[in-house]
């Protein structure tokens, strides 16, 4: 039984010997053919290999090499001439076989150099005793093999490095190329993977549901992968994932409409930002809102207050005049506490966290106007990474929130 799978397309060479070229053509009966080949020999293609095949490949095309012996010139001609005819095919990866068994030595390098993008499949027929009343080769000369079955680790290391730098979706694609060019066995784990990215991908935009959906789907997959082997480190990666899990369900399950969680997860939002050495100022601007959802959720879960739609008549006495001349939405008719009133009516409620804003207002207020006066506040200066580790800080000493409460992304080591 031949070893070969279904081919698609097939990027064979032909010198001056057709025999390698009819028996590779007869045994896999590829739906389209590119042959690499010089000028001199297209005869041998037209007068030799096309009347000994019963079956015709729906489209064929060739590229032709100035020099069969010459390296570089193979493979710049390969290089310029096979991405737009696969492409002009529709081929995508893992879609092209490729066939060494009449290739000189340069033609090899060439075609497994660029080919090897496009192709699941690598085949060497050495020695083929062809015979022309005979419609395949001899089954135990068959040489096929899979390259990307043992180029996926170095390839699943740059998947996991882009995911553990934030480049989530760089890692799901590089986890889709994968699960479309490694065997059929390896394919689950590499599916699973590219879910994983997505779903954190997913949850960086808050996209909370879809992320938590993502996650659980994945966790299984690889669960299911994992019992067949798999790489070094998967079960702690699952245990990661089922914890992060955990904690997107005390968002997307908690009925409350304000949750103590959303200021967790802002508040690791902000630092995985900073800490990649990134997006100093949208982590800062963050870092705000994490604080806000902090006061909202003790204004709320206390005083049954709404920081977005104020009764005043629930504020502090001292409270109710300026909220009502000062803090009124024009647009709905609501009145709305902005962060800084937030804080100030938690204070003037005897709560900690808006004492403690209030015993931590003179650093605070340093910070506050660093921001402001940057980018992304209304000014012209580039906010520095230190003004950002001094606002994290304080707000976690504000919030009363340890670090080990915050939602940790995984670390890919796989």
């Amino acid at each position: 039984m031949s070893a070969y799978l279904p081919t698609k397309a097939l990027l064979l060479a032909v010198q001056s010997d057709p025999a390698p070229a009819i028996a590779i053509l007869r045994k896999l009966n590829p739906e389209m053919v590119c042959f690499f080949l010089e000028e001199s020999c297209k005869h041998v293609v037209e007068s030799d290999i096309h009347p000994a095949l019963s079956q015709m490949p729906q489209r064929w095309d060739w590229i032709l090499t100035a020099d069969s012996k010459n390296l570089p010139t193979c493979h710049k001609t390969l290089a310029q001439a096979l991405s737009p005819l696969l492409s002009q095919w529709n081929v995508t990866s893992g879609e092209l076989t490729i066939d060494l068994s009449g290739a000189s030595p340069a033609m090899a390098s060439a075609m497994t150099l660029v080919g090897f993008p496009f192709s699941t499949q690598a085949c060497l027929d050495p020695g083929i005793p062809f015979n022309v009343e005979t419609t395949e080769s001899s089954p135990q000369q068959d040489t096929s093999e899979n390259p990307w079955d043992e180029e996926a680790p170095r390839f699943r290391q740059d998947a996991c490095h882009a995911f553990n730098q934030g480049w989530l979706e760089a890692s799901a694609h590089t986890f889709r190329l994968l699960e479309h060019r490694v065997s059929g066995g390896s394919k689950p784990l590499y599916r699973a993977l590219a879910d994983v990215a997505l779903g954190y991908g997913l949850w960086e935009q808050f996209q909370y549901r879809p992320a938590w959906d993502k996650l659980k789907s994945s966790i299984k997959a690889l669960e299911l992968a994992s019992v067949w082997g798999g790489p070094p480190g998967m079960d702690h990666v699952i245990n990661s994932l089922k914890n992060n899990l955990r904690f997107l369900e005390s968002i997307v399950l908690d009925p409350k409409d304000i949750k103590r969680s959303l200021a967790l997860d802002l508040l690791a939002w902000a630092k995985r930002r900073e800490d990649r050495g990134r997006e100093v100022e949208m982590a800062t601007r963050v870092l705000f809102r994490a604080l806000e959802a902090a006061a909202q959720y003790e204004l709320f879960q206390h005083y049954q207050l709404k920081s977005w739609d104020i009764s005043i008549e629930q504020l502090p006495t001292d409270m109710q005049e300026n909220c009502r001349t000062c803090y009124l939405n024009e647009i709905d008719g609501k009145y709305r506490l902005p962060l800084l009133a937030q804080f100030e009516a938690l204070a003037r409620l005897d709560n900690p966290m808006g004492l403690r804003f209030k015993t931590e207002w003179s650093k605070m207020k340093s910070l506050f106007d660093a921001a402001d006066h940057a980018i992304l506040g209304y000014g012209f200066e580039s906010l520095k990474a230190e003004r950002f580790h001094q606002l994290f800080e304080l707000a976690l000493k504000l919030t009363s929130i340890p670090t080990s409460d915050l939602p940790v992304f995984p670390t890919l080591k796989l």
